[in-house]
């Protein structure tokens, strides 16, 4: 068996025999406990103002109001613990899918493999950019690393050989070799690892939400203090009208919005993730129906990311083999770039073997080459790998680069002992669907900008090919005067340059995409609004990144487009009938109680109306939708221009039928159903007209959708004929109040469509 603490690693078998005695380097998550959930939404603000009203109700001795508020409270509890599950479900799912990737020696031969799998003893090698997938002890060079994930302090930390390197903290500079010392519930963590970004910035549509709620509020603490006052003056029964109050707040205020909207892209990242796209932050999904302008880079994206050698310049006096054998030296092995991989392949087809190296140096973007220490004929070699730009500027000779053309590829050059001996020019072909994938880009209105670190003539070169065809600029030539949503490629862009131009073109008003995969990409990953890492992206992008694709190419981000435009109609169709049926409810029940000196509702009858609007919440996340092929935008004017019509509208309407069935003679208690009647019909056929922009008849909704609907209707009929907790009405004047709401929103849709809104 393998001893500890070399540098062979363990073999396939042992690693097989340590994880069936382990198990998986994982830790066991608490499975979700529904009664537990509903119990704790039985505790906090919204359920504190119910329960008051319900102790009011039933100091007065009301039973059946008492009654209906337990209903509610139920009722809060359990939608809520529904929409937690589901979303908490497609979470996991995704978490699982998300694990950490890690380079491990196996056999004698290194491989990456999923985190979950590692065993102590195993060795394994981190790199910048990586997720500490196990607690391991260093054996080789210093690492700094960033434990705020175990800490909580921010401040960078060094681990120096003999140091334990802990699971789930990020490297964040070095290279180093490292034995597993404890995995899954052993380590120090004690958790499971995950890519998944649980503490996102809220995207636009929660800001915009959360200033909808605060006007709501706002609104609601007028209305009461008016009603209180009134209350007063009229010498009025104050007590009796308090679980009134109360439930006007819960009806208004959209406490479940969090849950819904979470239940609402939750939905859509199941969808993606059979698209071969995983979600790490949901919000990034609706963010997705608003992009405008995606950054894009060129290599793995828009090419195959399989470059092959081209051509070679050999200017040293060493015959091209001896060249060749000192540059595939300096290559990783362990952890080898597409770069690399060429280079080995390359060389393989030439029969050349790479010398045994005494020091490594992995590359990395800050020094931009890879370096490696070699002894031939007992003399030692200094050999580096890497960009040419770097390497050029460091050599002491300057060789005639005027016959490499430029226009091939990308170059990899050679320094041995400071000379500059040698060139690869590397060429990766375009994708065969990346001219297609651009054009569905830009047919939806989305401003396609390839990001290369190559130079102007290879980027613009693949630029043509693949059909971006406006200018392509070297990044030193961008300046502040320079539209960058007017270029089709930007070139010899550094990782930290991207940051610089994802804010830019955010100061600019446009709601920015980005794609990258390296640990110098992550802060303009999360910078942008919809961050996309690729699939062979390090762990600290795809953690930073709210998307992460596992095919290559730009094909899965239209999924991503077409998830959010579905979320963006949900939610408009959840936002514009929330704020209409609010201020209607609220207008009514408020010009009611001033002007007929009556609340037009009982506590009943608007508990049944908050429940059955709730109902159809439940489900909105599966309605049909269609596709919109521009981007969209969450405009505060437009919604509550929208909003308004439907709310004056309804509300003028529902006035005239309030004060006819008072006029009628009936008891306040029928008029109360009455109104009930035309609340629930009238917020049913909302829906139906906010969920399409065709009219409301020629669009139908999901069956789910279309059963919730029906079935509120089915039990206010029910409920509105037999009297049960409500005061029966006559058929005619139930039948009446539904052909007046049809009508009315016929004349809505016409309105709207007129207003071309």
């Amino acid at each position: 068996m393998t001893k500890k603490n070399t540098l062979d690693g363990l073999t396939q078998a042992e690693a097989d025999r340590r994880l069936a005695r382990d198990g998986f380097n994982e830790v066991a998550e608490t499975p979700f406990n529904f009664a537990t959930a509903i119990i704790t939404r039985l505790w906090g603000p919204s359920a504190w103002i119910l329960e008051a009203a319900l102790i009011i109700e039933i100091v007065l001795g009301k039973g059946i109001q008492a009654g209906f508020i337990v209903l509610m409270l139920l009722f809060a509890a359990v939608n809520g613990a529904i929409q937690s599950r589901r979303a908490n479900t497609v979470l996991r799912s995704l978490s699982h899918d998300l694990s950490p990737t890690t380079a491990v020696s196996r056999d004698g031969k290194w491989k990456q493999m999923s985190a979950k799998y590692l065993v102590v003893d195993d060795l394994i090698s981190l790199r910048q950019g990586d997720i500490i997938p196990a607690d391991a002890r260093l054996l080789t060079d210093t690492l700094e690393a960033n434990e705020s994930s175990i800490t909580g302090e921010a401040k960078a930390v060094n681990r120096t050989p003999g140091d334990t390197a802990y699971a789930g903290t990020e490297v964040l500079s070095g290279n180093a070799l490292a034995i597993v010392t404890a995995t899954g519930a052993n380590s120090r963590s004690g958790k499971t690892i995950s890519l998944i970004n649980q503490s996102s910035a809220p995207g636009h549509l929660q800001k915009l939400l959360g200033k909808i709620i605060g006007y709501l509020a706002a609104l609601d603490a007028v209305l009461a203090v008016l009603l209180i006052i009134v209350a007063v003056v009229r010498h009025e029964d104050l007590v009796a009208m308090l679980p009134f109050l109360a439930m006007l707040f819960i009806a208004t205020i959209p406490i479940a919005m969090p849950s819904s909207f979470a239940v609402a892209n939750s939905v859509e990242a199941k969808v993606l993730s059979t698209k071969h796209v995983l979600v790490s932050d949901l919000t990034g999904i609706q963010e997705a129906a608003n992009m405008n302008v995606l950054l894009v880079d060129k290599t793995g994206t828009i090419t195959a990311n399989k470059p092959s050698v081209v051509s070679f310049y050999n200017w040293s006096t060493l015959p091209d083999a001896d060249v060749i054998q000192l540059a595939i030296s300096a290559a990783d092995a362990r952890n080898a770039s597409v770069i690399d991989a060429a280079l080995f392949n390359y060389a393989q087809a030439h029969n050349i073997k790479a010398w045994p190296r005494h020091e490594f140096t992995p590359f990395t973007s800050g020094i931009g080459y890879s370096q490696a220490t070699v002894v031939i004929d007992s003399a030692i070699v200094n050999v580096k790998l890497g960009t040419l730009k770097k390497l050029a500027a460091r050599a002491t000779n300057h060789p005639d680069l005027t016959a490499v053309d430029f226009a091939e590829g990308r170059t990899a050059a050679v320094v041995v002992d400071s000379q500059l001996v040698g060139l690869f020019v590397l060429q990766d072909q375009p994708r065969a669907d990346s001219a297609t994938a651009i054009k569905a880009l830009q047919a939806r209105g989305v401003k396609v900008i390839m990001l290369t670190g190559d130079n102007q003539k290879t980027a613009a070169a693949i630029a043509q090919a693949v059909g971006l065809n406006d200018e392509v600029r070297s990044y030193t030539e961008v300046n502040i005067g320079t539209k960058i949503a007017d270029l089709a490629g930007i070139a010899d862009v550094t990782p930290e340059d991207k940051l610089t131009m994802v804010k830019r073109l955010q100061g600019e008003g446009y709601v920015v995409g980005m794609t990258g995969d390296g640990v110098n990409d992550a802060p303009a990953l999360k910078q942008a609004d919809v961050g996309i890492a690729v699939d062979s992206a390090v762990d600290l992008a795809k953690r930073s990144a709210r998307m992460v694709l596992l095919a290559d190419g730009l094909t899965p981000i239209i999924e991503i487009l077409d998830a959010g435009h579905r979320v963006y109609q949900r939610m408009m169709t959840w936002t514009i009938t929330k704020l209409s049926r609010t201020a209607e409810l609220t207008l009514l029940l408020t010009l009611g109680y001033l002007i007929l000196h009556f609340i037009p509702l009982t506590l009943n009858a608007m508990i049944l109306v908050a429940i059955l609007n709730d109902c159809v919440t439940l489900v909105l996340g599966t309605d049909r939708t269609t596709i919109t092929h521009q981007p969209e935008s969450w405009n505060l004017a437009k919604l509550s221009k929208i909003a308004g019509i439907l709310a004056i509208g309804w509300s003028a309407v529902g006035y005239g039928w309030l004060t006819w069935l008072q006029q009628l003679g009936l008891t306040t208690d029928q008029i109360s159903t009455g109104l009930y009647v035309y609340l629930i019909f009238s917020a049913m056929l909302t829906i139906l007209m906010t969920r399409t922009q065709k009219p409301f008849w020629a669009n139908l909704p999901s069956r789910a959708v279309s059963i919730a609907i029906g079935g509120n209707c089915a039990l206010t009929l029910v409920l509105a004929l037999t009297g049960w907790g409500i005061a029966a009405l006559s058929p005619a004047l139930v039948g009446l109040a539904i052909v007046i709401t049809v009508l009315t929103g016929i004349v809505l849709t016409v309105i709207r469509f007129a207003a071309r809104i």
